[in-house]
């Protein structure tokens, strides 16, 4: 299980990671293509969004690799899974269920982490 988790935080950390660079580093205007949520939000959100991914992407594997404040890491999981919450509220509300989808996925993956870093396969 703990090879498990580690694969499954390796994984949402590059998602997270390459999502929060694409978010926090390009203008809005060439997300606007391919991510249409980012008209509802203004380029300061869309950074702030894009670093609060890169955050995360680092509190999964930073904290777990140095063994500096582990406990780290299972709040990073906790704390993408509610920032998926609040991606699937906006993609329901745009009326977007293939982006609800992968917000769903993302979340329980996120989930898993927090569950098994948090309890039973802690660092």
């Amino acid at each position: 299980m703990n090879v498990f988790l580690w694969i499954l935080q390796a994984l949402l950390a590059a998602v997270f990671g390459l999502a929060g660079v694409m978010h926090a580093g390009r203008p809005r205007e060439r997300l606007r293509p391919m991510l249409p949520w980012v008209e509802d939000f203004t380029p300061t959100q869309i950074r702030l969004i894009g670093m609060v991914e890169l955050l995360g992407a680092l509190g999964l594997l930073l904290p777990a690799v140095t063994g500096i404040a582990p406990i780290l890491t299972p709040l990073a999981a906790t704390g993408l899974a509610i920032t998926m919450l609040g991606a699937a509220a906006t993609h329901a509300r745009r009326k977007e269920p293939s982006a609800i989808a992968v917000n769903v996925v993302l979340l329980a993956l996120a989930a898993v982490i927090a569950w098994g870093r948090f309890g039973p396969h802690s660092f």
